[in-house]
């Protein structure tokens, strides 16, 4: 591994530490808080390699499972991992992947389809995986944790939108052209 690979790999991992700093929103009818996270996942996977977008998100999760809060709210350890944010964590590596993937796939870099890629893999994919595991956790039905979950739709389109910008500077002030570089 590159020493360029390890440093965006780090950077990423640090960023998406900082970004627990910030205090979650907590609401009343679900154990979920909304978090500024999954905009780091966003940032993760637009600007790295698939396989360093999601390695970066397994340091990441290795250091929250150690015992670090790096969880908003100062959350941490192992027992996140059974709470009902599991599903929603778990699903981060990959949603970094598929949407480093996507990115490097893309022949031109527009703001519109970095925008589709975050919703496609950083709110539907992590959602897909998050609200069964929720439901399961907190012993409710699908739909009824489908309906918890609706009230961060407008949240995590801000946070696409704001990492679709954020990866279409930072990729240019970086200069990286795609996947491979």
């Amino acid at each position: 591994m590159h020493v360029k690979d390890m440093t965006f790999i780090s950077l990423s991992t640090a960023i998406i530490a900082v970004l627990g700093f910030f205090p979650p929103i907590v609401l009343p009818f679900t154990p979920v808080p909304i978090t500024l996270q999954t905009l780091g996942v966003m940032l993760a996977g637009g600007i790295n390699k698939p396989k360093n977008a999601g390695l970066s998100l397994i340091v990441f999760l290795l250091l929250v499972a150690s015992g670090m809060p790096l969880l908003s709210g100062g959350r941490g350890g192992i027992g996140v991992f059974t709470s009902p944010s599991a599903g929603f964590l778990l699903a981060y590596p990959a949603a970094a992947f598929c949407i480093a993937l996507a990115v490097g796939r893309l022949s031109i870099l527009r703001f519109r389809n970095i925008f589709f890629i975050h919703l496609l893999f950083g709110i539907l994919f992590i959602y897909a995986i998050g609200i069964p595991v929720q439901a399961f956790l907190m012993q409710i039905d699908f739909i009824t944790a489908l309906r918890y979950s609706l009230v961060y739709v407008p949240g995590d389109l801000l946070k696409s939108a704001a990492a679709a910008y954020l990866v279409l500077k930072l990729r240019k002030a970086l200069q990286i052209r795609d996947a491979g570089n």
